[in-house]
């Protein structure tokens, strides 16, 4: 993936470290601050993802956006803090994980594929409606459905309290109680919503795929890995 656009010096300080913009402005101005080995003291200066950032002589992280897949468990929260439960952002060793956000939720008892990152513009397009982004999700039912549901789905259905009626869905039916669907919005428990529109009861729900990265099938449940550069530009290749 090419080098991207260069950013402000205090920014990409800021985006590695605990320091705010204005403590990255001080130090700068102290000469703590060197790029490619050269002291630099204006903190807006431009730097590129490929310059090389040391802060008293210790070499920082990646100074651009960082984009993360997770294997979400049962039991944690897709939020950034909860006073009860774990949270997803608790599963990353990984500096100031403060500054990064989820694109894309799931609820606690649903596991499976989450997408975290500090790109606000790239999960967007995850998770903005106008961008249609599909996401996949297994779902093991409580009572077995029929071929009759596939049609259903893909007329759209109507949820309880809505107004106008699911955008298409494509199910698969796997086994008797067991299909795999492929949605691209992001109502309020949806996948739970649709099925119990037809009275029935999803027992278990896990996230595949989201646009076109898939969950690795080599990456344990609770861990993570940063997504390849194919992986982070096909979000802005897919979506539309």
């Amino acid at each position: 993936m090419a080098d991207r656009k260069p950013q402000r010096l205090d920014k990409a300080i800021s985006q590695v470290t605990d320091l705010s913009r204005a403590e990255v402005k001080r130090a700068a101005k102290q000469e703590r601050i060197t790029v490619n080995g050269v002291a630099v003291t204006d903190p807006a200066s431009k730097v590129h993802e490929s310059d090389e950032l040391c802060l008293d002589g210790e070499l920082l992280g990646e100074s651009g956006p960082r984009y993360f897949m997770v294997n979400k468990p049962l039991g944690y929260v897709c939020a950034t803090k909860d006073g009860e439960h774990p949270t997803v952002l608790d599963l990353l060793d990984e500096p100031n994980a403060n500054k990064l956000h989820i694109a894309g939720r799931l609820d606690i008892d649903t596991t499976g594929l989450v997408l975290v990152t500090d790109d606000g513009q790239w999960s967007h397009r995850i998770t903005s409606p106008r961008h249609h982004c599909d996401k996949t999700y297994y779902a093991h039912l409580a009572e077995p459905i029929d071929d009759s549901a596939i049609d259903k789905f893909a007329k759209g259905i109507w949820l309880n309290n809505e107004k106008k009626r699911t955008k298409p869905a494509k199910l698969e039916i796997l086994y008797r109680n067991e299909v795999r669907i492929t949605i691209s919005e992001g109502r309020y428990h949806q996948v739970k919503r649709m099925f119990a529109a037809l009275d029935n009861r999803v027992l278990e729900l896990h996230r595949e795929r989201i646009g076109n990265i898939d969950l690795d099938d080599d990456l344990p449940e609770g861990d993570y890995r940063p997504l390849t550069a194919d992986e982070i530009a096909s979000v802005t290749a897919e979506t539309r």
